[in-house]
């Protein structure tokens, strides 16, 4: 079943269960999937995204949550800092399980002999070769300083 069905799906039984938080972060996260495809047409290109544009909106809306949560708890607000992390737990129910250290780890050294990676130049490629197989389980805004650090290294 494809990621969009899956998330088609829990809204469904969500208005069955009569669940009011959990189907209004499901209405949030179609609502996401759908302004990205117009915003495709808009310019052109493919009408309908595939399963890593879907685990990109989502890993998005994670971070977004994270930040409005902090900035939240920071101003007393924990009524609006636990909704927030309500939220995020239903998306990350349609992401990837996080890889841990050592797959990381692996993932960078197989990325960077997989594009041939031999300096600091090569970055891109070695980023955009995790991105492709690695989107969602996976903080890309940490991992850039371990890419860095092994093309460093040489």
């Amino acid at each position: 079943m494809s990621l969009r069905a899956e998330i088609n799906s829990a809204l469904k039984q969500a208005m069955r269960d009569k669940d009011a938080r959990r189907l209004s972060t499901l209405r949030l996260i179609n609502a996401a999937i759908k302004d990205r495809e117009i915003a495709l047409r808009g310019s052109g290109e493919e009408e309908s995204l595939g399963e890593a544009d879907v685990l990109a909106i989502l890993g998005k809306m994670v971070k977004q949550r994270q930040e409005s949560a902090r900035t939240y708890e920071e101003g007393g607000r924990l009524d609006l800092a636990a909704r927030e992390l309500e939220e995020i737990e239903v998306i990350e129910e349609f992401l990837p399980r996080k890889l841990d250290d050592k797959e990381v780890s692996a993932a960078i050294d197989a990325a960077v002999a997989e594009v041939g990676a031999s300096s600091i130049r090569d970055m891109g490629k070695v980023m955009g070769a995790l991105k492709a197989r690695h989107t969602g389980q996976m903080d890309f805004g940490a991992v850039g300083s371990q890419v860095k650090a092994r093309l460093a290294q040489g």
